[in-house]
C-alpha cells in the first residue's frame, strides 16, 4: 500500500452535495453568487479602510486583517467548489489536495487568532478606555498580525507533512467539495494516531485557547458593563462588542458542530456533515462585512457617503 498505484499518481474524488445532480447549475449560481458576495463585501471593507483615515484606528485595522483572512479562506475553497458544480470535475491530485487542505485550515487558525486579538481591543476599549491609545500602538498591531500570521501558517505545517507520508489504499472518496484534515485522514490505511494526537493538539492550541480568550475577555467587559451606574453609558458599551460578538458565534458555531459530528456524529446522514463543513466555510466571509456595515456606524456613513456620490 503506498501513495501511488503503479504509475498513475493519487487522486481523490470530491463529493458535492449528497442526492444532488454534479451538474445542477441552480446550486452552481447561488454558490457563484455567494463568492461574488463574499469579494465584493471583504475588497470593500478593505478599501474603506485604507482610503478613510478617520477608520485608521486599532479596531478597523483587526477588521482588515479579518476581511484578508475571510478572503483566505474562502479563495482556497472557491476552485473545487466551483469545478464541481459547473464542471462536474470532481477529481484531484493528491498534492493539490494538500496545498488546500493546509490552507483551508491555516486560515481557519488565523481567523481565529484575528478574533481573539479583536476581542482584546474590546478588552481595553472598555475596561482601560484612557490607556487605549497608550497601549494598542501601531506597532503592537503589527507585531500581533505577525504573530497570528505565523502561528497560522507553522502550527498547521506538521499536519500537512504528516498526511503526505501517509500511505491511502482505500477508497479515495472524500466527504466533501474540499479537502479537510479529518476527511482525508479516515482514509488512510495505516496507523494514523500520531496524525490524529497532532491535529488535536493543534486545533486546541488555536481554537481551544482562543475561544477561552475570547470567553475570558468577554466576562471581564460583561463585569465593567455592569459596574458603570448610567443604563445609557452601560448601552453604548455593549452596542460597540455587538458585531465582534456576532463574527465570533459565525465562526465558532459551525467549527464546533463539524468538530463534534467528524468524532460523535459518524451515523448522521452525509448531507449533515456537508452542509455544516459548507456553513463553517462560506458563512463568515459572506456574513462578516455585512454585520459590521450594519453595526458599524462609520462604516455604514461611509457606505451612505459612497451612494450619495454615485447618485444622480
Amino acid at each position: 500500500s503506498s501513495n501511488r498505484t503503479g504509475s498513475s499518481p493519487l487522486t481523490f474524488i470530491l463529493t458535492g452535495i449528497p442526492g444532488l445532480l454534479m451538474s445542477s447549475y441552480w446550486m452552481a449560481l447561488p454558490l457563484c453568487c455567494l463568492y461574488l458576495l463574499m469579494l465584493l463585501g471583504n475588497c470593500t471593507l478593505l478599501w474603506m479602510i485604507k482610503t478613510d483615515h478617520s477608520l485608521h484606528t486599532p479596531m478597523y485595522y483587526f477588521l482588515s486583517m479579518l476581511a484578508l483572512a475571510d478572503l483566505g479562506l474562502s479563495l482556497s475553497t472557491l476552485p473545487t467548489m466551483l469545478a464541481i458544480f459547473w464542471f462536474e470535475s470532481t477529481s484531484l491530485r493528491f498534492e493539490a489536495c494538500i496545498v488546500q487542505m493546509y490552507f483551508i485550515h491555516s486560515f481557519s487558525a488565523i481567523e481565529s487568532g484575528v478574533l481573539v486579538a479583536m476581542a482584546f481591543d474590546r478588552f481595553v476599549a472598555i475596561c482601560y478606555p484612557l490607556r487605549y491609545t497608550s497601549v494598542l500602538t501601531s506597532s503592537l498591531i503589527m507585531k500581533a498580525g505577525g504573530v497570528i500570521f505565523m502561528r497560522g501558517i507553522c502550527v498547521v505545517l506538521p499536519v500537512a507533512v504528516l498526511i503526505k507520508k501517509m500511505p491511502f489504499c482505500r477508497s479515495r472518496v472524500l466527504s466533501h467539495s474540499f479537502c479537510l484534515h479529518q476527511d482525508m485522514l479516515r482514509l488512510v490505511c495505516g496507523d494514523v494516531k500520531v496524525n490524529s494526537l497532532y491535529g488535536l493538539t493543534a486545533v486546541i492550541l488555536t481554537k481551544g485557547l482562543d475561544s477561552l480568550t475570547i470567553l475570558l475577555s468577554y466576562t471581564m467587559i460583561i463585569r465593567t458593563i455592569l459596574n458603570i451606574v448610567s443604563q445609557e453609558t452601560q448601552a453604548k458599551a455593549f452596542s460597540t462588542c455587538i458585531s465582534h460578538l456576532c463574527a465570533v458565534l459565525i465562526f465558532y458555531i459551525p467549527l464546533i458542530g463539524l468538530s463534534i459530528i467528524h468524532r460523535f456524529g459518524k451515523h448522521l446522514p452525509p448531507l449533515t456533515h456537508t452542509l455544516l463543513a459548507d456553513a463553517y466555510l462560506l458563512v463568515p466571509p459572506v456574513l462578516n462585512p455585512l454585520v459590521y456595515s450594519w453595526k458599524t456606524k462609520q462604516i455604514r456613513r461611509r457606505i451612505l457617503i459612497l451612494l450619495c456620490q454615485k447618485g444622480p
